[in-house]
């Protein structure tokens, strides 16, 4: 169990990329591109990411997801993040937090 978890790659799946568009209601990707008219503070960007992670850290918890499990959401997420068109900057920020977040002991 240690390894897999107690729940199946498709609901990791589902969580990693409701994650990534929950960041982009609150974060849109024109905004880490720089466009738009709208810029956002450093100190509200990291609340948004920190408020990610610790759904995260929440769904680790509830289905105590084992080292595979972790890799694939850490990977589905910045999967989802590309596909939603954030720059590469932003995406390895984002996954790094998110897999330190997921990978603390609790």
């Amino acid at each position: 169990m240690g390894l897999f978890g107690s729940v199946s790659g498709k609901q990791v799946d589902e969580f990693a990329k409701s994650l990534a568009q929950d960041i982009a209601k609150r974060y849109p990707p024109t905004m880490d591109r720089g466009g738009g008219e709208r810029k956002i503070s450093q100190k509200r960007l990291t609340s948004i990411l920190e408020d990610a992670f610790n759904k995260a850290v929440t769904f680790k918890t509830q289905h105590k997801l084992g080292v595979y499990k972790k890799a694939r959401l850490s990977n589905t997420f910045r999967w989802e993040l590309t596909e939603l068109g954030y720059g590469e900057k932003f995406i390895e920020t984002a996954t790094e937090g998110l897999v330190v977040y997921i990978s603390r002991k609790t």
